[in-house]
């Protein structure tokens, strides 16, 4: 008996990476000796997937309940350097996506409409879904996981409640504490939830649908490499003055690895969150900025658009000038804000785009299904970015202040 506990007890403690690495392995050789039994471990990846998604608007509503509550009258949250660096990252990212696709000009072999979709029509609807989202009921936030509503209910009923009785800070506190710890207890199963996800996708999928297009994932993935290992590190030491390296491969390791295989930025929200108490980040910071990231930091989708986008142009043969480029850029950046946070949820955003360059709806929608046919390393990789984005730049941001205040107090 001491024996099992002993086991479990390692089990437990040992490095989470190490584990889902060795779910991932596990996965793709149960998919290729018998992928028939492998998408019957199915249940296993929707389970751990579901479970996420069932924690995280609690979490986000509670964290950041109790966070502002308990905040203290000169205490710094960081969150203006933070946006700045989503916002900015975010555009970086079009533009990068633009300079790969002007030089791998790509080709599509346009495929079947996606039905029943409903993609918007401007920017401006954009901007009013995004709007009318703050002000949606607090249990239908809670409900449909729109966290733009949960974090404005949470910052209302935070700022109200600083007012309130210790006690009543207190009970806050403790109800903080007690959804983090069920959060702790979801994310040890991320070894054998991915090892389901990872077992059924290569069982159903596998990779020989996406042979065709191969220079298409190749600019795709291309731009999301260069922006995680070659533009976000740059904006990192532009900001805290170090090797940004260690920071940003921590963050891929254990943030964007699981969210690679979520391909949900909301699911991954309490991955991001365990990791930042593991930084050692404020907490009145990463309980506002984690959730706001995964709405409205989305470097991958602003490329998943930009990509897409310009491969439709190249294949009707519209020329693009440089201006155009720029426009395109911006326009993707803002719509990327408004992507939804679950897989594929860029995707619709495509046909507001293509509009940019008069490209028809019908087509517009025959490369949205496009998007889905490769989807499984798009969404994947997309996902990846956004999510480990949300923390790299947090971590960023909360080191960069702690830098300049012991500067001052040194300076006293």
């Amino acid at each position: 008996m001491n024996q099992n506990n002993s086991l479990l007890a390692k089990i437990a403690n040992g490095s989470l990476v190490l584990q889902i690495i060795g779910g991932i392995i596990l996965g793709v050789i149960l998919a290729t000796i018998s992928p028939d039994y492998a998408k019957n471990v199915s249940f296993l990846g929707d389970f751990f997937v579901g479970a996420l998604k069932a924690i995280a608007p609690v979490l986000v509503l509670v964290l950041v309940m109790s966070s502002i509550a308990n905040q203290k009258s000169n205490s710094q949250s960081n969150m203006r350097p933070i946006i700045g660096l989503y916002l900015f990252g975010t555009l970086a990212a079009a533009l990068t996506a633009v300079a790969f696709s002007f030089l791998f000009p790509t080709h599509l072999v346009l495929a079947a409409g996606v039905e029943g979709s409903n993609p918007p029509q401007g920017i401006l609807e954009v901007m009013n879904t995004l709007l009318f989202k703050i002000v949606d009921n607090p249990v239908n936030a809670l409900i449909e996981s729109n966290y733009i509503g949960i974090l404005a209910w949470g910052i209302g009923l935070g700022v109200v409640l600083r007012h309130s009785a210790d006690s009543t800070k207190a009970v806050l506190n403790d109800l903080s504490e007690g959804v983090s710890n069920i959060v702790r207890f979801v994310i040890r199963l991320a070894p054998i939830g991915i090892f389901g996800l990872v077992a059924t996708t290569f069982a159903t999928t596998g990779f020989d649908a996406l042979a065709g297009y191969a220079q298409l994932l190749a600019v795709l993935v291309g731009s999301m490499l260069f922006i995680a290992f070659i533009v976000n590190p740059a904006i990192v030491f532009y900001k805290i003055r170090r090797n940004p390296y260690p920071l940003v491969l921590q963050c891929i390791r254990e943030s964007g690895v699981t969210a690679f295989f979520t391909r949900s930025s909301a699911a991954n929200i309490p991955v991001n969150m365990a990791l930042c108490e593991k930084l050692n980040l404020h907490k009145d910071t990463y309980s506002v900025s984690i959730p706001l990231g995964a709405t409205i930091n989305m470097g991958g989708a602003a490329i998943t658009i930009t990509v897409l986008t310009l491969a439709a142009a190249h294949t009707l043969g519209i020329e693009v000038d440089f201006s155009t480029a720029l426009l395109l850029s911006v326009v993707s950046a803002i719509s990327a804000c408004g992507a939804s946070g679950v897989a594929g949820g860029s995707l619709l955003l495509i046909p507001l785009a293509c509009s940019l360059f008069g490209i028809s709806n019908d087509i517009a929608m025959q490369v949205v299904a496009v998007g889905f046919i490769i989807g499984v390393i798009q969404d994947s990789a997309e996902t990846a970015l956004n999510s480990s984005t949300d923390v790299v730049f947090t971590a960023a941001a909360c080191e960069a202040a702690e830098k300049t205040l012991n500067e001052l107090t040194a300076h006293i």
